[in-house]
Parts: structure tokens; C-alpha cells; sequence
């Protein structure tokens, strides 16, 4: 996982600032902006707009990085890149001979206790409404059964072959389907197994293609052909595809002419599944539909749709004694993304035995118990200016209802008071606590609104977490 996130610039508008300083504020931001907007190129395919605006309803979905690499407890893939980066280090210090301990790992991977029925239903219950699930990561070793590499959970070679489940892919998106989420596969297009791709003749220095394209093209064509191969097999063998959610954008045409004709790639695969998202992380243009940034929430709207892949615990791959969010935590997250305009892709990484951490389970509990109580705050609805104003992060729903969101602090147990809103609510407009149907006192004075919650209410809370206003014309 590497990826572009934009710089972090906090332009959140403070509590105490007027209507018209707002709405200065805001497109001040937009403004400032207006550079990272240039990077996203929007989808002409009318299938993939319906798709897109589609899946800005969803806001929550599931990340999962599993692979053989899971029996070390290690980060995925990267310890075989030779780059002299924290996340590459290794336990030994013979390069080569670590790079074929670690292409052994498939000979030993057999994750005998996998039932993604169980993944999926947690997921269900969180609130998730979409998976991505890494059917190959950079090392190249395919979570799917495919014909183009023996480097594959299903070769005989790798013990867990011989079980009806081997196809381990097929099983997570089938059940994840019939819990009725969308299915996505992550797919890296570098593959660093691949002679065609890190040619054993040369030594790799870097992440990337590590021969001259221009020198030995019929090598690098050979590549191209292999990678398309590979997603056509997904886009045709694995039922519905809702995002083929691309990594490794250091695989683009204007670095080393690394160009895996992207064009296509997609065109071909969304003859396969009509109305494709397509995600080619971090590479701008017409192949990215929607931004990525990584394991950080910006602070500021973005004028574009994107989704923040974030770690729950531990790293993106499992490793022993992972420590999880708080559900306050996540559960805030989720709404300051939202807020922002995009959706929270949470990372779970299954363990080598194809299990969860029971922390994994209690957390995604926790979001689904405050989901069930808020998700119309949540589910269907856009960023509406003023976004966030100190402890409050506001959404608006497409039946025009707006919401004001109340964050507490990690302390905070019970409701305020006084609630105080960056924003003006208009007079004769209903205001109500989501949970109860009681309308609220509230009194609007230079711009904001501030609401009274009875003592009954606020000191018996009727969610944890984050408490919901719900703003009625």
C-alpha cells in the first residue's frame, strides 16, 4: 500500500464565525483546492456515473490484505523489495535467500479454519455495504484460481489446494454477495514473482520493472498480456464485479514506460461487468475514479469522490497482538470522513489460519450497534457546507433533511446541555434527536444555532459515541 494523499491543510471553519464567513471560508478551501481537483478526471460512461453515485451512497466497506505472508505476521509483500525503507526490513540479511523462504511460504499457507460466511455477516451487521479483498498483492502470489502462474493458492504445491474451498477469492465474494455487499477486487500491478516483470537476469534495486522496456519490449509485452489475463479471469470467472480497485501506480505509462495499456485493460474488463469502477491508485486521469488517500483522513472537503483506506488494527496484514480502535474512535472517524465527502474503507487483515482477531469482531459490533441507531446520518447522504465546526460534523440527506453530528471527546458520556451549531437553522424548521421524536428548543443568533437537550436526554444517551440532530424544514 502506497499511495497520493494530498497535502493536509486544516480550513475547518471555528465555532463563533458568521454565515457569510462560512460560506467564504468554504470556497476558499474549494479555491485552494482546485489543483488537487485537476488531478481527478471524471467518467464519461453514463453505467459508471450510475455506479459512482451509487457507491457514494454506501460510505463504509471492508479491506482485506491476506496472502502467505499472513504465516509470518509480517507487512504484505514488501519485505522482497530490496528499497531501503522501514517497511521493506527483513529478518534476514541474505536477500536472496530470504526472497526464497519467503516464495516457500506458499507451500506451507493453509488456512484450514476460512468461513467468509462468518466475515461477511460481521461485516453486515457493521454497517459495511461493499469488500475489497486482495486477490494479489505485489508479491504475485494469487488468492484466486487462475491459469496464467502455479504461484497460487490452488497449485498442488500449496497445502490448502486440496480443500473444496481452495478458491479462496471465489468464496469471500460469494458470500459477501450474499449478504448483499458489493464485491471489489484489489489487484497489484506490479508482480514481483514474475520473470517478465523482475527478470532473474538483473537485480532488483527498486519497486520497479527492473529491465529496460525500451531494450527488451517483447519481455515487457509478455507482461502486459499476463496482467490482462489475470483481470480478465477476475472479471469473468468471479460473478458480479462492482470495483476492480487497482495497486502498485508506480505501473504507469509516464514512469520507465511501464505502460500496462491501461485503456484496454478497462475497456475490456467493463465489457465483462458493464459499469466498472475502476481505481488505478494514484495515477491521474481517466482510470482513476475515484481518489485513495492512505491510513489518513485529510482535513478538509474534497471536492471529488474519494475513500480513505484506513488500518483497524495492527497493519494492513495481520500480526500478532494487533490492538484495535476504540469504537469511539472508528465510529468518529466514519463521520469526520463522511463530513468530508468520502467513504471509509476499514482494513482487517485474516490471520494465516483464515481467521479474524476477536477485537476485529467486537469492533465492527460496536460500529453496527451506533449504525443501526444513525445511519440515516449517514447512508445516501453529501458533505454540506460548513463540513465540520468544532465538535460537529454536519451531512445532508437527499430527502432534505440536514444533520448535525455531536462528537465527544474520548471522556465525554454524556449529551451536552447545549449543543452549539456552526451553522444558522432557519426559523419554523424541526429539530430532533435521532433515537427520540421529541422537537428541541433552539434559538439562532449571528449565523449559529444552539440547541437545548432536556436533562433527561443528555444525561441517559441513547447511542455511544456520537449523537445525531436531525434538521427539518
Amino acid at each position: 500500500m502506497n499511495s497520493f494523499l494530498p497535502p493536509r491543510i486544516d480550513r475547518t471553519p471555528r465555532p463563533g464565525i458568521s454565515t457569510a464567513l462560512v460560506a467564504l471560508a468554504c470556497f476558499a478551501a474549494v479555491a485552494a483546492h482546485a489543483a488537487e481537483e485537476e488531478r481527478y478526471e471524471r467518467p464519461t460512461d453514463p453505467l459508471v456515473l450510475k455506479k459512482l453515485e451509487q457507491w457514494q451512497d454506501l460510505k463504509f466497506g471492508l479491506l482485506m490484505h491476506w496472502g502467505a505472508y499472513s504465516q509470518w505476521g509480517i507487512v504484505e509483500s514488501w519485505s522482497i523489495c530490496s528499497e531501503d525503507e522501514g517497511w521493506c526490513r527483513r529478518k534476514n540479511p541474505d536477500y536472496e535467500a530470504y526472497k526464497r523462504e519467503y516464495t516457500a511460504l506458499k507451500n506451507t499457507f493453509n488456512p484450514i479454519r476460512f468461513d467468509p460466511a462468518k466475515w461477511a455477516a460481521a461485516a453486515r451487521d457493521a454497517g459495511m455495504k461493499y469488500v475489497v479483498f486482495t486477490t494479489k498483492h505485489h508479491d504475485g502470489f494469487c488468492m484466486f484460481d487462475t491459469k496464467t502462474t502455479d504461484y497460487k493458492v490452488t497449485d498442488k504445491g500449496c497445502p490448502f489446494s486440496s480443500d473444496p474451498r481452495a478458491n479462496l477469492a471465489k468464496g469471500i465474494f460469494d458470500a459477501f454477495r450474499k449478504e448483499g455487499l458489493w464485491a471489489g477486487a484489489y489487484f497489484s500491478k506490479p508482480d514481483w514473482h514474475s520473470e517478465n516483470y523482475w527478470w532473474p537476469n538483473f537485480a532488483t534495486p527498486d519497486r520497479n520493472v527492473n529491465y529496460s522496456i525500451s531494450r527488451y519490449p517483447d519481455r515487457w509485452q509478455k507482461f502486459v498480456e499476463f496482467t490482462h489475463a489475470q483481470i480478465d479471469e477476475l472479471m469473468s470467472d468471479y460473478g458480479p464485479m462492482d470495483i476492480l480497485w487497482l495497486d502498485g501506480g508506480w505501473v504507469a505509462k509516464g514512469n520507465r514506460d511501464q505502460d500496462i495499456q491501461m485503456d484496454q485493460l478497462v475497456a475490456k474488463a467493463r465489457a465483462r461487468q458493464p459499469g466498472l469502477i475502476v481505481v488505478d491508485r494514484a495515477v491521474p486521469g481517466i482510470n482513476q475514479n475515484y481518489l485513495t488517500p492512505e491510513n489518513q483522513v485529510p482535513d478538509h472537503f474534497l471536492p471529488y469522490p474519494w475513500e480513505s483506506c484506513m488500518i483497524a488494527g495492527g497493519g494492513w496484514a495481520w500480526v500478532p497482538n494487533a490492538q484495535y480502535y476504540s469504537s469511539r474512535k472508528a465510529v468518529q472517524m466514519l463521520v469526520d470522513i463522511v463530513a468530508k465527502g468520502g467513504n471509509l474503507l476499514l482494513n482487517i487483515g485474516p490471520g494465516p489460519d483464515g481467521t479474524w482477531d476477536a477485537g476485529a469482531y467486537d469492533l465492527l459490533a460496536q460500529i453496527g450497534k451506533w449504525m443501526k441507531a444513525n445511519g440515516e446520518a449517514i447512508y445516501g447522504t453529501r458533505a454540506m457546507a460548513p463540513y465540520k465546526v468544532g465538535k460537529v460534523a454536519f451531512t445532508s440527506g437527499k430527502n432534505g433533511a440536514r444533520y448535525a453530528i455531536y462528537l465527544p471527546a474520548e471522556d465525554e458520556r454524556q449529551m451536552p446541555a447545549k449543543m452549539t451549531l456552526g451553522l444558522s437553522v432557519p426559523q419554523g424548521s424541526r429539530v430532533s434527536l435521532l433515537g427520540n421524536n421529541t422537537a428541541l428548543e433552539y434559538q439562532t443568533s449571528a449565523g449559529e444555532c444552539v440547541v437545548t437537550i432536556p436533562a433527561e436526554l443528555a444525561s441517559k444517551p441513547y447511542c455511544e459515541n456520537a449523537w445525531v440532530l436531525k434538521i427539518q424544514q
